[in-house]
């Protein structure tokens, strides 16, 4: 995406130091965050990539088609990569709901090659944490994969495996409902936590050296898989009860737990203030599963349509100020060390102010008027997340 300047290299040896210091001396944030790696743990984008007449190396608008990602306004906002999802809606725990579930997410990580290859001058792959810094000092955009809700995997914990090869770093036991491995932070509890397969779903993950991420787990989930983990937990797209007593969200003590055993929790742009559902949005929620089929007009009039509901009754009325008190409250209770970006791009993220990838340089402009430093700021946008898949790497086999 851009060439980073050679300080990068102090600046990530530093972020995997000791404690943060506060800065003493003025600098210039849009400098700052132009040479820092900067990687978001959640990027729903893949979900955009089989919509005729999209394609990512052109610049939309959410106007337009209600995205947030592309790699126009990736380069505008410094954003260097990061974790593209393969997200599977939750279906019956079927062996028929099983075999679908699996072909679409396999066809999701297919279509993520696919657009890797149609575009070798500005995106690649990477499976490793080193690749990072490589990738991005060559100018491409940086493309970790990982899995929202394992309910494709069936019960066949090979298949775990298979996704490794092809690319995946981090899993997700589940999204808004209860599985075969683990109960849902929107659930109604099946198992209390982990099922039988749900642990061995961990153990599994850790000896493929894969990160374990912890958003959408209920809270028992949470609690056991920090037990039952050797290696720190990555909650990809979250926030605190602090900001908006959601189910989604994490009370303080938890995410003083995830610290503890050396993860880090994602600082999520959604659920930061009440959501407001409506027959109205439904419908518009139903039209936009048909997106895949819809011609670019349609598209646009769909788009239109959410902007029209969205100005006289917003799906979630916050700001970016909202944002940046929900990062800075986790940032005061667990420190630099523990706290990153998953904003939820393409799947529901986005307030007031920050609307897209293109203004991220506002939260470094902020966290160095908050008094943060540099070295903090690197943890902050891609150091803590690369520690944690060094753990991961680290572990692998044992």
């Amino acid at each position: 995406m851009r060439a980073h300047l050679p300080a990068l290299s102090l600046v990530l040896m530093l972020a995997a130091c000791g404690p943060a210091t506060k800065t003493a001396e003025p600098v210039d944030a849009a400098a700052l965050h132009e040479k820092l790696l900067v990687l978001d743990t959640h990027l729903d984008t893949p979900a955009n990539f089989g919509r005729p007449g999209w394609d990512i190396a052109q610049r939309h608008t959410m106007g337009d088609d209600m995205t947030q990602v592309d790699l126009p306004r990736m380069k505008q906002g410094g954003l260097d990569g990061g974790f593209w999802v393969i997200y599977t809606a939750q279906g019956p725990l079927t062996a028929k709901g099983f075999a679908d579930a699996k072909a679409f997410a396999l066809k999701r990580s297919d279509e993520i090659a696919a657009i890797v290859a149609k575009n070798p001058d500005t995106m690649a792959l990477a499976t490793t944490a080193d690749d990072a810094q490589k990738i991005a000092a060559s100018g491409k955009v940086i493309v970790y994969q990982s899995i929202e809700n394992s309910y494709p995997l069936g019960e066949d914990l090979s298949l775990l495996g298979e996704f490794y090869r092809r690319g995946v770093r981090m899993v997700g036991p589940v999204h808004s409902a209860d599985n075969q491995f683990a109960d849902s932070t929107t659930g109604k509890a099946r198992w209390g936590g982990l099922s039988p397969l749900g642990k061995q779903w961990v153990a599994e993950m850790n000896r493929l050296g894969m990160v374990i991420d912890g958003s959408h787990s209920s809270d028992a989930t949470l609690d056991q898989m920090l037990a039952l983990s050797k290696t720190p937990i990555i909650l990809s797209h979250s926030g605190p009860k602090a900001a908006n007593d959601h189910p989604r969200n994490l009370d303080d003590g938890r995410i003083k737990a995830v610290a503890a055993k050396g993860g880090v929790i994602q600082i999520n742009s959604i659920f930061l203030a009440p959501l407001n559902s409506s027959p109205e949005r439904d419908a518009l929620e139903a039209r936009k599963e048909k997106i895949g089929t819809m011609t670019p007009e349609e598209q646009r009039k769909l788009a239109a349509d959410f902007a029209a509901l969205d100005a006289k009754a917003p799906y979630q009325d916050a700001s970016f100020e909202n944002f940046m008190a929900s990062m800075l409250h986790v940032l005061k209770l667990v420190g630099a060390d523990h706290v990153g970006m998953g904003a939820d791009w393409d799947g529901g993220g986005g307030v007031k102010g920050m609307e897209d990838v293109s203004l991220l340089p506002k939260i470094t402009a902020r966290l160095l008027k908050e008094g943060y430093s540099e070295t903090d700021i690197a943890k902050i946008m891609g150091g803590n997340t690369l520690r944690v898949l060094r753990a991961a790497e680290a572990a692998k086999g044992k």
